[in-house]
């Protein structure tokens, strides 16, 4: 049966709740653009950058099934071909990643779907010809899909077709909630058709979802190998599309509302105002102690104490290259 990108799904995950709670935080990263701050628009390479060590790790991770550490992903990010002490399964791996990546990146502009195809066998995963061959007709049909959408240019596209190509980017709910959920369906669409055993089939696909976010005006997304081997065991223990899809659209919204938020705070981010921060509450807390001295008692805490609790009852961390992962 050839591959369709189900019209009624689109409409149906477009109405969910979650779906519109994080389109309404996309709208607001998308509200800042145009970027005319030099800072903000460095701030956003910054991102990008970020976003590719992030993923990059991710799939090495997936593909190893090694512990890869953000290090690991930057030393090769930035040119790296071995890292001492590090194995070199690793290296490779993520040097597979970054080439799939960088493959794939013209995607969203030119709608090539082989660039896709040549990116998944840049990351060497394990699809047999039948897979091959349904993945390839699968992405032409989406791409034959969004080609034929048919929104209005910065409003809400048409309910229920998938969201267009090369559409005006917009901070309009619904629009980002019609586009989000044409990627979402897509990208479920494509999970049926893999082995749901091995979590590493799925990397292209999660590479790929990036580049069709970017082709439909929405924000990009980042996933963790926890989430992808997750989503991938919740998907196998059902054979009901509906309650695959339910996985689906639970992870992919999560994710979106939290990488969305990143993504707009890393913006703003403005590393002069976040040093007189402190600098400014060190002056209140002097202050502070200042006026109980003269009033010959204690100044208020302003939950120090509860603080210093919780960090007593951590467990240590040690300084180690492996400490720094939960940082991605």
């Amino acid at each position: 049966m050839a591959f369709q990108l189900d019209a009624t799904a689109i409409a149906h995950v477009s109405m969910n709740p979650a779906v519109r709670d994080a389109a309404a935080v996309g709208a607001g990263l998308i509200e800042l653009w145009p970027l005319a701050d030099a800072k903000q628009m460095d701030n956003d390479t910054k991102y990008g950058e970020n976003l590719q060590v992030r993923m990059t790790r991710m799939a090495a991770r997936v593909m190893t099934g090694d512990d890869v550490t953000v290090p690991d992903a930057e030393f090769v990010y930035e040119g790296a071909d071995e890292i001492p002490g590090r194995p070199q399964r690793i290296v490779d791996a993520l040097l597979a990643a970054n080439d799939a990546y960088d493959e794939m990146g013209d995607y969203s502009e030119t709608g090539d779907t082989r660039l896709i195809m040549r990116g998944a066998g840049q990351l060497g995963v394990d699809w047999d010809d039948d897979t091959v061959h349904a993945i390839a007709e699968a992405l032409e049909a989406i791409e034959q899909a969004i080609g034929m959408g048919g929104g209005a240019a910065g409003g809400a596209d048409a309910a229920g077709a998938a969201a267009p190509a090369n559409a005006a980017p917009s901070a309009d709910v619904e629009a980002i909630a019609q586009r989000f959920a044409t990627v979402t369906v897509a990208a479920d669409g494509l999970l049926r058709l893999i082995d749901l055993r091995k979590p590493s089939c799925a990397v292209p696909v999660m590479f790929y979802v990036n580049e069709l976010c970017e082709r439909l005006s929405v924000p990009r997304l980042c996933f963790k190998a926890e989430q992808l081997s997750s989503l991938m065991t919740a998907r196998s223990l059902t054979n009901d599309d509906e309650a695959a899809l339910a996985e689906t659209v639970k992870l992919f919204t999560m994710v979106a509302a939290s990488e969305w938020k990143r993504h707009h705070d890393d913006v703003l981010w403005d590393a002069a105002e976040a040093k007189r921060l402190p600098q400014k509450g060190g002056e209140r807390r002097e202050k502070g102690r200042a006026t109980a001295r003269e009033r010959g008692g204690r100044a208020p805490q302003q939950g120090g104490a509860r603080r210093q609790v919780r960090a007593r009852e951590r467990r240590p961390v040690q300084a180690t290259r492996g400490a720094v992962t939960a940082a991605a």
